[in-house]
């Protein structure tokens, strides 16, 4: 069958791949915010941003219905959202986001990923100085009605946006489409989601992210092929929903 047939044999399977760590992780989110918010979506504002990027993953109905109900279940686990941190190798800062059932399994875990890359696990307040936890919102822009983002820029600065760009997404049919990324303080997150649900646009997803405050470290090829080890291994743990590091984005 060809080349071509292999290549998105490849593309096909990592694909499946990444939905299923992405379904569990957000799954585990739904829950979350169920048992903090109430089931009722027109009342929890977090629970209709993780349903809209749910949906945009392609998260089957009853998958999102599952993880719902799970939280409204007296029996259901009790998933927790931790934050671990510490310092892989060659100096590295890492804040590792966890929702986990069982605190002692993953900390075990993830200072094992540390131990085995010659990383270790830090106490807490060690690495989180480093990093401002903002809220971030994607909303899709219609190529046939495309956004004027200085206009956007100046109704969100209003709701407490420090950030508005433009970004082209490519997906694994290779199709290219826009979004529009806002970033704002952590407590603006409510307000930037009412702007966006209040004016039509079409919610992506809508979370909170760690964005390092110091100058990112760079490494060398060999160097950044261990950390991506170490990266890896935490990214692959199903209780862990997010990694941030301070590591220089590769060029």
């Amino acid at each position: 069958m060809g080349r071509a047939f292999e290549f998105r044999k490849e593309r096909k399977l990592k694909r499946w791949g990444h939905m299923a760590k992405v379904f569990t992780k957000l799954g585990k989110e739904i829950t979350i915010a169920v048992k903090q918010g109430g089931p009722e979506v027109t009342g929890n504002p977090r629970l209709r941003a993780l349903i809209a990027e749910a949906k945009s993953e392609q998260m089957p109905k009853e998958n999102i219905e599952r993880a719902i109900k799970k939280a409204t279940e007296s029996k259901s686990g009790d998933f927790k959202e931790l934050i671990y941190e510490g310092f892989g190798p060659f100096g590295i800062a890492y804040l590792v986001e966890a929702a986990t059932d069982n605190n002692t399994r993953t900390v075990a875990n993830v200072r094992s990923y540390f131990t085995k890359c010659g990383g270790s696990l830090q106490t807490s307040g060690s690495v989180a100085f480093m990093f401002d936890h903002k809220c971030v919102f994607r909303i899709k822009e219609d190529p046939s009605k495309p956004i004027d983002l200085d206009e956007l820029e100046l109704d969100l600065i209003d709701c407490g946006a420090e950030e508005v760009f433009r970004q082209e997404v490519e997906d694994e049919d290779e199709n290219v489409t826009s979004e529009i990324n806002i970033y704002g303080e952590y407590t603006a997150y409510g307000a930037i989601q009412k702007y966006i649900e209040d004016n039509g646009y079409e919610l992506v997803s809508g979370g909170f992210e760690q964005i390092p405050n110091v100058d990112l470290k760079d490494v060398t090829p060999e160097q950044r092929a261990t950390l991506d080890k170490l990266t890896g291994l935490l990214e692959d743990d199903e209780d862990v929903t997010a990694v941030y590091t301070t590591l220089k984005p590769e060029e």
